[in-house]
């Protein structure tokens, strides 16, 4: 086999439902509205950086304050509301300030553009190479007190972006994992989210030889998927991912598969 059929091969076979547990895209599938899926998750999505366990258990504790939504709550609660109810919240760098200016920045969009989609494409340009001037725009809206800290990456330094990316691939992609939220921008446009796993598989396939784990290599990883497949370059990232996360899918495994 190829690359692109042993890719194929990987897809098929991991890229189900079944192996998204652990994984925090699990709770925008806890809503149906499109209006709680972006907001929930932008949340888990900022929240996802760690150990996967505490992870889950965050953002379980963040989305079971949100009641009755997601969407209806920031709408309902003045910026006092959100405070009180999260005083005290600590989870790893992140502190109560963190979090509360994180969804405050949330409610002023969705006072201004009525959602995040309607504020990402603001900013985006279907003749845009990448996503990143949607993300910048949205990002910047959000975080304008600039007091969100690590929880919002700033796309227009050197981080790779991870969380970000990764939630704009649950709302621009649409298969069996990727609910696919949003219509209008081409998942032919998204950039890999670079996490440990995807750097290791990409300097296992040689699409990148570079040391830090920043924003010029995951374009380089992307680049060398997009080689493959044009229109979805970022396809093969969930099932890839799996290896290394899940326990009984090791690292090992996968560089069998791939490079034997």
């Amino acid at each position: 086999m190829n690359l692109k059929e042993k890719l194929e091969y990987i897809y098929l076979k991991y890229n189900k439902k079944e192996y998204i547990n652990p994984d925090p895209l699990l709770f925008v599938y806890n809503y149906s509205e499109k209006k709680n899926r972006e907001v929930a998750g932008f949340i888990a999505a900022c929240l996802a950086y760690g150990r996967v366990e505490m992870i889950m258990k965050t953002v379980t504790c963040v989305l079971d304050k949100l009641q009755p939504t997601p969407h209806k709550y920031l709408m309902s609660r003045t910026k006092k509301d959100i405070t009180n109810d999260f005083k005290g919240f600590k989870y790893r760098f992140a502190k109560d300030i963190h979090l509360i200016d994180l969804l405050w920045g949330i409610r002023e969009v969705l006072d201004s553009y009525t959602s995040l989609e309607n504020c990402f494409y603001h900013g985006y340009s279907s003749q845009d190479e990448t996503v990143l001037q949607g993300l910048a725009f949205l990002s910047e809206k959000i975080n304008q007190n600039r007091q969100a800290g690590h929880l919002l990456a700033n796309p227009k330094k050197k981080s790779a972006c991870k969380r970000s990316l990764l939630f704009l691939r649950w709302m621009i992609r649409k298969d069996h994992v990727d609910p696919g939220c949003w219509g209008k921008a081409n998942p032919s446009k998204l950039i890999v989210p670079l996490d440990t796993h995807m750097y290791k598989t990409g300097k296992m396939l040689g699409f990148t030889s570079r040391k830090s784990q920043d924003m010029k290599t995951a374009l380089e990883i992307t680049n060398g998927f997009r080689a493959i497949l044009l229109d979805d370059p970022v396809k093969y990232d969930f099932c890839l991912t799996r290896f290394g996360i899940r326990k009984e899918l090791c690292m090992d495994l996968l560089n069998n598969v791939l490079i034997d």
